[in-house]
């Protein structure tokens, strides 16, 4: 079974050296890289082609955001499953993918996810800022604002192909809207791996400044009703669940 991982970069060249390595260092030999540059104009091309040996295909080319930047990853996939790692992120041990690979087997999954943790930007400094502890789902779960982390998430490729890419008129939240898309389906198997998959660094978009926070809560809330999931209460439970994430870290 053949594993697609897309990375997503733009002037990445701090972090997505570390984030090669995690992908080269994991113990399951099918795994194709595949990185989706938005144009860089500091060395990230250049670590790029420094790896070559280890990235199945690239290309370099502005693009309107990150969606449309995974779409464009997801359409080159050749994987039968395909997973997300961020420029800035890691794999929390060498074993990942082969677990994830052993579950969509014995379990018959079409979706499968786990837990994350949130990292300061210096790994090194080992300093957890948030553990976001997933659960085996429910489907009752997603009224209530659960979402799995979406870094941790490894779909059957033909899920894209049948239930549809990535919004790109969601500039925040598109994530979060293809996983209600998917999680809401009765006939997709989802499996949960009840431990740490991915260290992710803190930071992003969604958070980064007050209108951005703003945006994401219109975005979340125009995908919890496109895909008739709840209303502004789901909204609110949704960032209720972050404060649980930092109790885990602080208790």
């Amino acid at each position: 079974m053949k594993v697609s991982i897309i990375t997503v970069t733009y002037n990445s060249e701090k972090s997505l050296q570390r984030s090669i390595d995690s992908v080269v260092s994991q113990d399951y030999p099918d795994i194709e890289h595949i990185i989706i540059d938005g144009g860089s104009t500091d060395n990230t091309v250049s670590i790029i082609k420094n790896n070559k040996e280890h990235i199945s295909t690239y290309i370099s080319e502005k693009d309107s955001g990150i969606y449309q930047a995974l779409n464009k990853g997801i359409r080159l996939a050749t994987g039968d499953i395909v997973g997300i790692l961020n420029s800035d992120d890691v794999f929390a041990d060498t074993n990942i993918i082969s677990k994830v690979v052993g579950n969509f087997n014995n379990n018959s999954s079409d979706v499968v996810y786990g837990n994350l943790l949130y990292v300061t930007k210096n790994l090194s400094e080992n300093k957890t800022i948030r553990y976001w502890k997933s659960n085996p789902y429910n489907p009752k779960f997603l009224v209530f604002g659960w979402m799995p982390p979406h870094p941790t998430l490894f779909c059957r490729k033909e899920v894209f192909d049948t239930y549809g890419y990535y919004n790109e008129s969601l500039q925040i939240s598109s994530d979060y809207d293809f996983i209600l898309r998917i999680f809401k389906e009765p006939m997709l198997k989802k499996s949960y791996i009840p431990e740490v998959m991915v260290k992710m660094t803190a930071g992003g978009k969604s958070n980064g400044t007050l209108k951005n926070i703003c945006r994401k809560s219109h975005e979340d809330l125009r995908a919890i009703r496109e895909n008739k999931i709840g209303g502004i209460y789901t909204l609110f439970f949704k960032n209720v669940r972050k404060l649980k994430q930092l109790i885990r870290v602080y208790h």
